[in-house]
């Protein structure tokens, strides 16, 4: 999943009032028990559906196993997301998939929503105001940054609302459950991936520069720690050399000044550990007007993007890790719709807990598994998912490319 640059914007005033004036801005610590206005709803007693994160496949068919929760239920289902901007999978994937699975579910259209904070603290917190206002039981909220999101979800919780984090926790937040890949997975994946390709292409003392994303977002701290665990013993050992460590950062061109003032400094980086597409495409373009080769200096990435997907297929990019989004909405929709219902979910679905750092709190969780892709296996991944088009991946000289790597 590609990730999203957190601003530690000022959420406005007069939304921080409202907040206040609700008596839910003070902090609290999380649990296992949603707490909804459904909780209460005797007609839920009697139902019991199971369900697993292994039925999640890209047929969204699971959902409708969920029905008879919809039927015991009560309140809206309302999903926040956090901007169109720094990512373009909020509105290609996530909102489509998020809004196939609600409907599948058995919800009518009138009583889930969809909507996106484009990039706003202010806006975030009051499309999660305004939702409650309109009878909201269940949030769904991808937090913008965890200062917004322990916010909304102490205002929610003062309103009997329940809180699912979606794809980032909210540190700090009172939040019952916690949806994403399994973030430190995704590290370990990004350090095994950089450790293979630098013995692939020969690279015999690597010089590495290790970057992070943004360190005020949690995940970047979980990918870090994966990728660390696998590239450390290198460093130790001497196998490696690790030449600089950046503060980190989600933004393009933050990372390419970070890549830039480095290498600069030290002409004997000679590979970059990258955490995602977004950072490594302008560090590979940079490199590539230095004359540098490919499958000669690897970087790495994550989110499997058009752009990252067409440097790996080229060699300026070892390769990526893919986390399939319809496996993420579906898991988020099944913890909604147990909460809405009053139920408390499965422990197939509900398979690990997450530290919330800053409360000690241990966060139910549903931890999703995700994959490295390269030449060798991105025709029977992100091709097959259609998570990329064909069409827009193997354009001009990446056709070739395409071709060598079966993907037609």
């Amino acid at each position: 999943m590609i990730q999203v640059a957190r601003k530690g914007a000022v959420v406005a005033s007069a939304s921080l009032a409202l907040c206040l004036a609700a008596a839910a801005c003070s902090s609290s610590s999380s649990s296992s028990s949603a707490t909804s206005p459904a909780s209460s709803s005797s007609s839920s007693s009697s139902v019991t559906v199971s369900i697993s994160v292994t039925q999640f496949d890209r047929s969204l068919s699971a959902m409708s196993t969920l029905k008879p929760l919809a039927a015991a239920g009560k309140g809206n289902v309302a999903v926040i997301l956090p901007d169109t901007v720094t990512s373009a999978r909020y509105t290609e994937f996530d909102a489509p998939y998020l809004t196939k699975a609600l409907g599948l579910a058995g919800l009518s259209s009138s009583q889930f929503s969809v909507q996106n904070a484009q990039g706003s603290d202010a806006t975030e917190l009051s499309d999660a105001q305004t939702a409650i206002t309109k009878g909201a039981s269940v949030l769904i909220m991808d937090p913008l940054d965890s200062g917004v999101g322990a916010q909304i979800e102490s205002y929610a919780k003062a309103h009997g609302v329940g809180v699912v984090d979606y794809d980032r926790l909210v540190l700090g937040g009172s939040r019952q459950y916690y949806v994403s890949f399994d973030n430190v997975k995704v590290g370990t994946l990004i350090g095994q991936g950089f450790a293979a390709c630098a013995a692939a292409w020969h690279v015999a003392k690597p010089n590495v520069l290790v970057m992070k994303g943004d360190p005020t977002d949690n995940n970047a701290t979980l990918f870090a720690q994966g990728y660390l665990g696998v590239l450390n013993p290198f460093f130790s050992s001497g196998k490696y050399v690790k030449v600089g460590e950046p503060a980190g950062t989600w933004t393009p061109t933050v990372a390419l000044t970070e890549f830039q003032q480095n290498f600069t400094a030290h002409k004997n980086i000679n590979s970059v550990l990258t955490p995602n597409d977004a950072n490594a495409a302008p560090i590979i373009h940079y490199l590539q007007t230095q004359g540098v080769k490919a499958k000669t200096f690897p970087t790495t990435g994550q989110d499997a993007s058009t752009v990252g997907l067409q440097n790996v297929l080229t060699g300026y990019q070892c390769g990526t890790v893919y986390k399939a989004i319809y496996l993420e909405a579906q898991a988020a929709v099944a913890l909604a719709m147990f909460m809405r219902a009053g139920k408390t979910p499965p422990s197939a679905l509900v398979n690990g807990t997450t530290n919330d750092s800053k409360t000690s709190t241990a966060v139910p969780s549903v931890l999703l598994s995700p994959k490295w892709v390269t030449t060798a296996n991105m025709a029977s991944t992100v091709i097959a998912d259609q998570f990329v088009k064909t069409s827009q991946l193997c354009v001009g000289q990446f056709a070739a490319a395409c071709k060598a790597a079966g993907i037609s």
